[in-house]
């Protein structure tokens, strides 16, 4: 009952799609592939890409600081989590654009010496930094605690190994941490990508010329608004299910890993003293 309850939703939404002329499907078709809407999908994977690259470099750094053993370091580390954490995205990007109302002019030089510059805040900070500025301060917030999540997962057994073999901490990060945490990071990075990719719709609000703004400075000239948001959310579908295979197929190489129980250690050394336990 339940499966023909199902098709009879499904035949009655496609009927509606399909009879329905004010969706103006041809309108669809034709700017699908108009160089606008191209541009502006570029423009959108482009900045997806940097500012997570960007975000995730930022967020191992500060996952590192917020588990120092040093207190100030982990509040600062802490504070900044729980301020891009708890502050909307757009309300972000926003303050990033007029930041120069705060700080017109900043001056770059070596400390104590005449050896220096100003730089115009203004117009250093266009519409793409302001996006790309405040879409990896956000991200960085939240990669972070995915990696610290990673770090924390790793057996506390392996961890007192590399103890017993005096690895100094960095090494101890490098050699057992990173490696062992990455069945941990890598499935839920793929999420935030998926996530981060969609976010940059907001930055349309600045004037960014990625897909959302393409379209509605098509819509706003030829006010077939709804053809045109078509469009981006089939483009937004279409990227988004491309992202998603891949990441699919992360997830369930890491997951033969959890299945079989602890990871083993990359270091043989560290397998020894495991054994030794």
């Amino acid at each position: 009952m339940m499966w023909v309850l199902c098709v009879l939703v499904f035949l009655a939404i496609a009927y509606s799609l399909v009879t329905n002329p004010r969706y103006e499907w041809d309108v669809v078709a034709e700017y699908f592939t108009a160089e606008t809407v191209i541009d502006g999908v570029l423009l959108t994977i482009m900045l997806t890409f940097v500012t997570m690259f960007l975000g995730t470099v930022l967020g191992i750094l500060i996952a590192v600081l917020r588990s120092s053993p040093v207190m100030p370091v982990r509040v600062l580390a802490g504070s900044y989590i729980s301020f891009f954490r708890g502050t909307p995205v757009l309300v972000q990007l926003i303050f990033w654009f007029n930041v120069a109302a705060l700080y017109p002019d900043i001056s770059i030089g070596i400390p104590f010496t005449d050896i220096g510059s100003e730089v115009d805040v203004n117009a250093l900070m266009t519409p793409i930094v302001a996006a790309t500025v405040g879409l990896t301060l956000n991200q960085a917030a939240y990669m972070a605690e995915i990696v610290r999540g990673g770090f924390n997962s790793v057996p506390k057994g392996q961890l007192e190994s590399a103890d017993a073999l005096g690895m100094s901490e960095w090494t101890k990060l490098r050699k057992v941490i990173i490696p062992q945490s990455m069945p941990t990071v890598i499935p839920a990075t793929g999420n935030q990508l998926i996530g981060q990719f969609k976010e940059t719709s907001l930055v349309s609000v600045l004037g960014v010329a990625d897909l959302l703004q393409s379209v509605q400075l098509i819509y706003s000239r030829t006010y077939e608004t709804i053809p045109l948001l078509i469009v981006a959310a089939l483009w937004y579908l279409l990227m988004t299910l491309a992202l998603g295979y891949p990441q699919s197929l992360i997830e369930k190489h890491y997951s033969k890993g959890t299945r079989a129980g602890t990871p083993v250690p990359l270091d043989p050394a560290l397998a020894g003293a495991e054994e030794g336990r």
